[in-house]
């Protein structure tokens, strides 16, 4: 009966313990890797889920780029050799557009890439 109970006390501790870590890991942001280049970030899109932690790692191909997206509360420069990481939990639901607010060249105007928050 003893061995009983102590395998049983054994198993539940396993459980819980295993339980702990599988929680901890899920509490670990994503990252997402995005890409500046004249005249594109890459991804050009990306969805997110509703309080979903994540890191923005932000990096560029060639020149200084801007990184801007004022509802989500972004405002960044990317330098060459210089990564940017942007921590990021968004709350509301939406389509977000980040522009390039850092004059890269001719086609800057038309550089933005969207964030799909579900």
């Amino acid at each position: 009966m003893k061995k009983l109970i102590l395998s049983t006390l054994t198993l539940a501790m396993l459980i819980a313990m295993g339980i702990g870590i599988h929680a901890g890991a899920q509490g670990a942001p994503r990252v997402i890797d995005i890409t500046a280049k004249r005249f594109t970030f890459t991804p050009n899109e990306i969805t997110l889920k509703k309080g979903e932690p994540v890191i923005l790692e932000l990096t560029t191909a060639d020149v200084t780029h801007g990184f801007y997206m004022k509802k989500l509360g972004i405002d960044e420069i990317i330098e060459p050799g210089k990564p940017t990481q942007v921590n990021l939990t968004p709350q509301n639901p939406g389509r977000y557009v980040a522009i390039c607010d850092h004059f890269c060249g001719s086609g800057h105007g038309n550089m933005n890439m969207t964030i799909v928050v579900e």
